[in-house]
């Protein structure tokens, strides 16, 4: 069985998907977003000996999951970036699935799902993080290509499992709008049927150059939600 590196577990958590789920966040990212919130996640450490980090098979990470069960509705794969580790994401969504859990992918969308269709066969969703639509505001806040995102977007709505797109919202670092906009174009009146979750920016854990940025105003964010309700969109609260 194939082994990924397990940065933590959460038990217990309503912030990662629809109901109680227990999270698991992998170890490792390919992208460096200005704004990350939990870097300690970023390193992809391939020392096996790592103390930040426990390398598990999809086995002995379900075997900490059913210590939940049946008080979760389902798991979710974060990150880092778990699509780093398509194998093994598929290893454990087989054994949640045959216990009866929803399995949920948190990802940046640079991976590019099209190309695991046995993961995507037994993933009931992703949480699409858009981080900008720009091409070069999404290399200044990340320093990577964002062409993949969009791909990722287009594909998860056309199969039906694109189950939240989330949006991280910094005044005149993130172009909220053209994202929604960008978003609706590209999947039209799905996006009637799809979670968006307008993240207000907090600078709590940041250290990149965002780190003594402030968060954005409730009239900012509510200003926000009115244009993606006007648009068509089923905001759901932060």
């Amino acid at each position: 069985m194939k082994k990924a590196p397990v940065h933590k577990i959460i038990h217990h958590s309503l912030v990662d998907g629809p109901g109680n789920r227990t999270s698991i966040f992998l170890q490792g990212c390919n992208l460096r977003c200005a704004y990350c919130h939990n870097p300690e996640t970023q390193k992809i450490c391939k020392d096996i000996s790592s103390p930040e980090i426990k390398w598990m098979t999809a086995n002995e990470v379900f075997y900490e999951v059913e210590k939940d069960i049946p008080f979760i509705r389902g798991i979710t794969l974060s990150g880092g970036e778990s699509t780093l580790y398509p194998e093994f994401l598929q290893e454990l969504f087989v054994l949640g699935q045959k216990a009866g859990l929803s399995c949920l992918i948190d990802t940046n969308g640079t991976i590019d799902l099209s190309l695991y269709p046995e993961l995507m066969e037994v993933c009931d969703g992703a949480m699409l993080d858009v981080k900008a639509w720009d091409k070069e505001k999404f290399q200044r806040l990340t320093g990577e290509d964002n062409e993949t995102v969009k791909k990722n977007l287009k594909f998860l709505a056309d199969i039906n499992k694109l189950e939240e797109i989330r949006i991280v919202c910094i005044p005149e670092e993130v172009d909220t709008e053209d994202i929604l906009k960008g978003v609706k174009a590209t999947i039209g009146d799905k996006i009637r049927n799809v979670n968006l979750r307008l993240i207000k920016f907090r600078n709590h854990g940041v250290i990149g150059r965002l780190k003594n940025t402030s968060s954005p105003s409730e009239e900012y964010m509510s200003s926000l939600k009115g244009k993606a309700l006007e648009m068509g969109f089923r905001v759901i609260k932060n």
